[in-house]
């Protein structure tokens, strides 16, 4: 099993136990155990991923790292005219993250 998460500050936080109920915990925790996500487990994680300012491959949380770099994959996205980079689960996570029309999604290998 790997680590669960990975504190990334100098100062006091509590005890990573104590964020077991939290939902990145949980699902950091099945993917640990061989577990499979649910589509909606997949939109919330890829959303998340998308919307944390600090890493591009995980979740940060009182302190904590939550890496999930081992399911996520690099996409390259063309959508009005631009292409960014983003890190999801699968295309269709990432579909339901965007929004506007998208003209192309490339998955880098």
């Amino acid at each position: 099993m790997g680590q669960i998460a990975f504190k990334f500050v100098k100062w006091d936080v509590p005890e990573l136990a104590t964020l077991k109920d939290c939902k990145v915990y949980r699902l950091r925790e099945c993917l640990n155990n061989g577990g499979k996500l649910t589509r909606d487990d997949k939109n919330w994680l890829t959303e998340q991923v998308r919307g944390c300012c600090r890493f591009q491959k995980g979740i940060a949380l009182m302190g904590y790292y939550f890496d999930f770099s081992d399911v996520l994959k690099q996409y390259f996205v063309k959508q009005y005219g631009h292409i960014a980079e983003y890190y999801a689960i699968d295309k269709t996570a990432l579909r339901s993250s965007l929004y506007g029309r998208i003209e192309n999604i490339v998955e880098v290998k």
